[in-house]
């Protein structure tokens, strides 16, 4: 297949290329692309560790406070370009730290590979950070996560997660919009690592481990991941229940099954695996899932034995303990746990073992999304979207704390409330691009479509709305005038 440009017109590839993208990820669904060249012997294991690091920087206009310069026609550039120019930045001292952290997973894993060890890594890396990074001119990180990604010495040793391009909080996101940020990074991933590397992504992060739980965005998260060819995706415990208690699940160490009922009656499944606890860089910063992996044992569960996966992820390069602690820990535990009953894997190569250990999908445990139950003893599938908005409603006015905004790392944090000066400008663009854009026809592989893609999705994403009111609102609304304006004057 011909490989894809990595720059169009100046800016990231995103779109385009559908073609060859589809082709990619359909030849890589159904063919297991880890376990062949695994070498880790799962027959003897007794338990096994996945860790993941998320990696994220958001695109901003390059004026900012201090720079004397008017934010409405300075240039997009990532933030960790924003934070090594800026005087004023408080975290300027950390932008090298950062660009380490950033690189650093491809030195990992060679070394440690080339000292005939078994190095697992799983990585999340947003588009707009491998956008401000190719602005950069940050070759050395990029050729050093390619050389991992691409050359067959080391590619079983990462593995690479799918997520929204721009960090979009999927609960909160149009659905349309959400697809796009999902087959955007396969195109970017694609145009950086090549299509081959495209079709061994499997797995999908969402931003913020946000889940939809109102039910049909939760059908339409769950439909773009499976029609875009990911097999997986992670999930935060907090996120899922039971159907038929309400409770968590009582198998956080195996795969699930999320099963997904729109208002029309509509289903969509998909594997998860459960990522426990909340977002603290200490537990991967100090290797904790390995030593919780170590204290397993084997399941009992439906009448056969099955091989226990604790799964974790954590920021990449934030705090003291990831900066600073987590390589000499890392290390130690690559070292210890090559060739031991205790194994570093990757998610994919886990499942790919359990298919071969003649596991499938429907024989894992069922979840659903949070209060999703409470809504089914009052709505019958099937009965359309009026009588479940109505349904939502009643359990609304009943209890106030009740909602459909969707669960993440951190409940007790709404990506909706209190933020109408941003959504409110973000869906207006949205609504645009779909209606000057997509309904008129405009070709994804024409510059305009793409200039217009990039500006909507950088709007969307998590910390514009994370950080509350101030700075970095005011970016969320000035990169959503200019999608508008976009669109307003370039169709």
């Amino acid at each position: 297949m011909p490989e894809l440009p990595e720059f169009l017109d100046g800016g990231p590839n995103l779109s385009g290329w559908d073609r060859e993208r589809e082709e990619a990820t359909r030849r890589g669904r159904d063919r297991p692309v880890f376990l062949s060249e695994s070498g880790i012997d799962f027959g003897r294991a007794r338990g096994a560790c996945a860790v993941a690091l998320h990696m994220h920087q958001p695109l901003l206009p390059a004026g900012g406070p201090g720079r004397g310069s008017d934010a409405r026609h300075e240039p997009l550039i990532g933030n960790l370009q924003y934070m090594l120019q800026s005087p004023y930045e408080e975290d300027r001292h950390n932008a090298g730290v950062y660009r380490w952290c950033y690189r650093r997973p491809g030195e990992f894993l060679r070394q440690l590979a080339d000292e005939g060890r078994q190095p697992r890594l799983t990585l999340d890396y947003t588009g707009t950070l491998l956008f401000g990074l190719q602005q950069l001119g940050a070759g050395d990180v990029l050729d050093s996560l390619r050389a991992v990604t691409c050359d067959p010495r080391y590619r079983r040793c990462v593995e690479w997660l799918g997520t929204a391009w721009g960090h979009a909080v999927a609960p909160s996101t149009p659905p349309a919009d959400f697809r796009l940020h999902v087959t955007a990074w396969q195109n970017h991933f694609a145009s950086l690592f090549g299509l081959e590397a495209l079709s061994r992504v499997r797995g999908f992060m969402p931003s913020e481990l946000a889940l939809p739980n109102h039910p049909d965005v939760a059908y339409e998260f769950v439909r773009t991941l499976r029609e875009c060819g990911y097999r997986w995706a992670l999930v935060q415990e907090h996120t899922v229940e039971n159907p038929q208690t309400g409770w968590g699940s009582p198998y956080l160490h195996l795969p699930n099954r999320l099963v997904c009922t729109n208002s029309r009656g509509e289903t969509a499944s998909l594997t998860v695996l459960i990522k426990t606890r909340g977002s603290d860089t200490k537990l991967i910063g100090h290797m904790q899932p390995y030593d919780e992996a170590a204290s397993q044992s084997r399941w009992d569960y439906r009448g056969r034995k099955i091989l226990p996966l604790v799964t974790q992820i954590a920021d990449g390069e934030n705090g003291h303990v990831m900066m600073n602690e987590f390589p000499g820990t890392y290390f130690d535990v690559v070292r210890r746990a090559s060739g031991s009953e205790v194994p570093l894997v990757n998610p994919t190569e886990y499942l790919e073992y359990l298919d071969a250990d003649g596991w499938r999908e429907e024989d894992y445990p069922v979840v659903q999304p949070i209060r999703q139950k409470r809504i089914w003893e009052r709505f019958q599938p099937g009965d359309g979207p009026e009588k479940l908005a109505g349904a939502i409603a009643q359990l609304h006015r009943e209890d106030y704390h009740f909602h459909v905004e969707g669960g993440s790392w951190t409940n007790d944090v709404s990506w909706v409330y209190g933020y109408e000066s941003v959504l409110g400008p973000m869906e207006q663009a949205s609504a645009l691009f779909h209606d000057r854009v997509r309904r008129a026809g405009i070709s994804p592989g024409e510059r305009r479509y793409r200039n217009a893609l990039l500006h909507l999705l950088a709007a969307q994403t998590s910390c514009f709305r994370y950080w509350g009111e101030g700075r970095w609102t005011d970016y969320g609304r000035e990169l959503s005038r200019r999608a508008r304006e976009i669109l307003i004057h370039d169709f």
